[in-house]
């Protein structure tokens, strides 16, 4: 039965270890509201992506500080501490300046993209997004940024 998922984009490395390119993969998903939270959260671990998740701006400060992702889905309007502020704090922290951070929002206007770049993130996704779209971005914003999976 077609469940109408795209099988996750090949990548060479997986063609030469065997690997799959989310494996050992940190990824931190940043929503406030529950349901978009967890099916984004799902459907990356169905790929074999480490999962984190925060429902506001602070706790999505305090998880990347502790855990250090591989990458950030950061929804823009968040209670407590906005996705924007809470970019911008991640951005120019030595520890987690280097993380990339992916703005998955309902901010449709060029000016919301350019805002979020201007406050460090470093690519822009409009929701509603299809789970398999948005990790097809994942993967192009973590070869773009040459983030390598951890050493084991």
């Amino acid at each position: 039965m077609d469940t109408g998922h795209k099988s996750p984009p090949s990548d060479e490395a997986e063609s030469k270890t065997g690997a799959s390119p989310s494996e050992g993969r940190k990824v931190l998903v940043v929503d406030d509201y529950d349901d978009a939270r967890e099916m984004y959260a799902e459907y990356l671990e169905f790929l074999g992506y480490e999962v984190q998740t925060a429902r506001n701006g602070q706790e999505a400060v305090e998880r990347a500080r502790e855990s250090h992702p591989d990458v950030i889905l950061m929804d823009l309007s968040l209670p407590v501490l906005s996705g924007w502020d809470a970019t911008q704090l991640l951005k120019t922290d030595e520890t987690t300046r280097d993380i990339p951070v992916m703005a998955l929002t309902g901010h449709v206007f060029a000016s919301s993209s350019d805002k979020a770049r201007e406050v460090g993130c470093d690519a822009f996704v409009t929701k509603p997004a299809l789970p398999d779209t948005v990790a097809d971005q994942i993967q192009a914003l973590l070869r773009k940024t040459g983030s390598k999976p951890p050493s084991r």
